[in-house]
């Protein structure tokens, strides 16, 4: 199969990996921090060294502000609903995923929060960011914005952002499940306040494991409470990160996946990483623009987009001509990709788009065979039906 669904988790996964997943069910099966015995401590020992493994990776102040979750979609929502109050704002993208849009939709209905969408300006820092300035009004406390549409590839200039939020003393949320392992994210120079990150993407960690990186932990009231295995006597959650975010027994396994994911990533580094699977997405384009009923909706560059690109064969709908390239043996996602706002952006709603997404594991001969397959399509007649 020539897998190129990698924005919606990387596959396959590095050997390493797997080797680290085998041995944590192996090894390390023990409850971590709930008792003194010695897999319950090594346990413990090897979830912290996650942390500091990300610590380093994303320039984190301190491994206590990095918290475990299920995956971005969990994070993201740990900070919505712990943090915003009664009758807030918010500003949001265009093109941001459900998992900020639906537990907006529900905050509306619960506690009157109120959210302005932002316009994106393709290859535009400045107009967007003027977008963002012109949608903050005297509610605002909280600005959401993703770092790569998971559609169309446009990255959001979030230091840029998260400077011109400061300045009215607005927190700022970075949804980083496309961007994280693709695009360096330093949190100290660019002031991120609450970062979001899925860990089965461009980590190549595990499915069922993300992240949330803030210093603003005391601002966020916890999503879940329970068990954390300090101060058990006590019924109040604690108050301190991470165990303040972190009740139940965790993803030991699947952290520790991470962790191999994330050095994984360091060996090979983020800029040649970026620059192979931009190349890979440049020569996609450049042959997707020589094929007449092939619509493009974004430009290409390295300044401007992550390495995703979605498109359409005219006549078709997405998922159709996805399914038909899927009995080809390639592997792509067709349909509206959980972020309807994006779709809604580009007049795509009815079509959906047809997105293929590489990661370093894809060759140029993938390509090549996508491109041979969709001409395919193009010129067999008998495909185009009227939407």
């Amino acid at each position: 199969m020539i897998y190129l669904d990698n924005a919606a988790t990387t596959f396959p996964k590095p050997e390493p990996v797997r080797q680290s997943v085998n041995t944590a069910l192996r090894n390390f099966g023990a409850n971590p921090g709930r008792s003194g015995y010695k897999m319950s401590v090594k346990t413990s020992e090897e979830i912290y060294k996650c942390r500091k493994v990300l610590q380093r990776f994303f320039n984190v102040e301190e491994p206590e502000n990095i918290i475990f979750t299920s995956g971005c979609t969990q994070a993201v929502n740990m900070v919505l609903k712990g943090f915003l109050k009664k009758d807030d704002h918010v500003v949001i993208s265009e093109l941001e995923h459900n998992c900020v849009l639906r537990p907006l939709n529900r905050l509306s209905k619960t506690m009157g929060i109120s959210y302005t969408k932002a316009k994106v300006y393709q290859q535009d820092n400045d107009k967007t960011l003027d977008s963002f300035r012109k949608s903050i009004n005297e509610r605002t406390r909280l600005i959401v914005c993703t770092h790569a549409s998971n559609v169309w590839g446009i990255r959001l200039p979030i230091e840029r952002i998260c400077a011109l939020a400061h300045e009215y003393g607005i927190l700022v949320l970075v949804d980083a499940a496309q961007s994280a392992g693709v695009l360096p994210i330093d949190i100290k120079d660019s002031k991120i306040d609450f970062l979001c990150l899925a860990g089965h993407k461009g980590l190549y960690g595990p499915m069922g494991i993300g992240v949330l990186i803030t210093d603003k932990s005391d601002l966020i009231d916890p999503l879940i409470e329970g068990g954390t295995g300090t101060n058990s006597i006590s019924q109040e959650q604690p108050g301190f990160s991470p165990d303040k975010f972190e009740s139940g027994t965790p993803n030991v396994s699947g952290i520790i996946g991470l962790r191999t994911g994330v050095e994984y990533v360091e060996k090979r580094g983020i800029k040649r990483i970026f620059n192979y699977e931009m190349n890979l997405i440049e020569y996609l384009y450049k042959e997707l623009c020589k094929i007449d009923r092939v619509k493009l909706y974004t430009g290409f560059d390295k300044e401007h987009y992550a390495p995703v690109l979605s498109f359409n064969i005219d006549g078709m709908h997405s998922e159709e001509a996805a399914a038909i390239l899927g009995k080809k043996n390639i592997a792509l996602r067709g349909g509206l990709h959980c972020a309807p706002l994006a779709h809604i952006a580009y007049d795509t709603v009815q079509t959906g788009a047809i997105r293929a997404s590489v990661c370093m594991f894809n060759k140029i001969s993938d390509i090549i065979f996508l491109v041979k397959g969709i001409k395919s399509i193009v010129l067999n007649g008998k495909n185009k039906v009227k939407i």
